[in-house]
């Protein structure tokens, strides 16, 4: 067996990027991967239209970071995405985030300025002292008729809970503007890598001192690789638990159903992506990847998105309960001296790109900047 510096388990962002640093400091790096690719959730390859699509749903990067944009542009070149989404509400094309657009068309008004929007809301909006879930931070901030028709029901097929039975945390964060401005994000730097995610992380982990097993679950194979001096987990937390105990419950996930179709058409859709809050359809959305690049092609790729209960992790399920499980998985994972969890799945929590990027980088200086002191003395 070869020597073995630092072990990764999982080869997306946060394992690509401890790969990268513990490399570049001469360290022996193992990463080792369930799925047939690196990449992670990031992953896209070419289809057969011709057309670039990302696997597992459409990535967006988008920062105000200056180290995490300095970081990345590395290993790529990047060009400027100004992301906008749409949404089918009542018959009616509406942009998301809501903004005084959103309002006008679907409640037939003719708002004009921030003022009039916020006099809007001042009147619609259900004001309540200290929200204590999900369902009472978005009434206090846009009141019953918005919450009814656009939030309740989305979220519902989103997570399989009603807001009511969902943790304040993050929906209190919804996006939500009184003005025009009709961008989904508002961070300065909001781009896509040119050539796609893929060769992004194949930039990254090409480097001698990094072997990339694929294919592979860890814990197939995990008694062949003992002896290290780092492991970096970022898989389910609960998942790298069971094996020791079943006295902890496993924590909730929701993982997303991507249905592809090729139509034999220009385009399908207006935008890139079109959200479908209401419950006459299944799906939450569908992404049209044509629109991305301004690529080319006689027919176009869509892909619908139905989020289930069964399958790969995706997303944290923000509740109560599940922060109560997770602190108990922390207390494990905290007395682990050479292992280390990091990670949306690992760390039970949302990450954005950039976040997850800088959360990686900033676990390796941490590591290493302790081991510097450790030195010194």
């Amino acid at each position: 067996m070869k020597h073995i510096d630092i072990l990764i388990i999982g080869a997306g962002i946060s394992g690509a990027v401890l790969a990268e640093r513990y490399a570049n400091i001469g360290k022996k790096v193992l990463v080792i991967e369930k799925r047939n690719h690196i990449g992670g959730n990031c992953y896209d390859y070419i289809d057969e239209n011709g057309i670039l699509v990302s696997k597992y749903g459409a990535h967006l990067f988008h920062t105000n970071d200056e180290s995490v944009w300095h970081y990345v542009n590395r290993f790529s070149d990047w060009y400027t995405w100004e992301h906008k989404e749409i949404a089918r509400i009542d018959g009616k094309t509406v942009p998301i985030p809501v903004n005084i657009t959103t309002v006008n068309k679907l409640f037939n008004l003719n708002l004009e300025d921030e003022a009039e929007m916020k006099n809007w809301l001042s009147q619609n909006r259900t004001p309540i002292v200290n929200p204590s879930n999900g369902e009472e931070a978005i009434l206090n901030r846009v009141g019953t008729v918005l919450y009814e028709k656009i939030f309740k029901n989305y979220i519902k097929k989103q997570w399989n809970k009603y807001p009511a039975e969902m943790d304040i945390t993050l929906l209190e964060k919804i996006l939500f503007r009184t003005n025009f401005d009709d961008h989904y994000f508002s961070e300065q730097c909001q781009t896509l890598p040119d050539g796609g995610y893929t060769q992004l992380f194949e930039n990254m982990l090409d480097h001698p001192n990094i072997e990339v097993l694929l294919n592979t679950d860890f814990f197939d194979v995990k008694n062949q690789y003992k002896n290290y001096e780092k492991m970096f987990y970022t898989g389910p937390i609960d998942r790298y638990f069971e094996f020791k105990n079943n006295l902890v419950e496993k924590l909730e996930y929701r993982s997303i159903n991507f249905v592809s179709e090729t139509i034999d058409a220009s385009y399908f859709q207006e935008n890139s992506v079109v959200n479908y809050p209401g419950t006459d359809v299944d799906f939450t959305r569908i992404t049209e990847y044509k629109h991305f690049g301004n690529q080319k092609s006689k027919k176009t790729t869509i892909v619908k998105e139905f989020i289930v209960d069964e399958g790969e992790p995706y997303y944290p399920v923000p509740t109560q309960k599940n922060k109560e499980i997770y602190a108990r998985y922390k207390e494990d994972a905290e007395q682990l001296t050479d292992v280390h969890f990091v990670g949306r799945l690992a760390n039970y929590k949302y990450l954005s790109m950039d976040q997850a990027f800088k959360n990686a980088l900033d676990l390796f200086d941490e590591l290493e900047n302790k081991t510097l002191l450790k030195t010194a003395v």
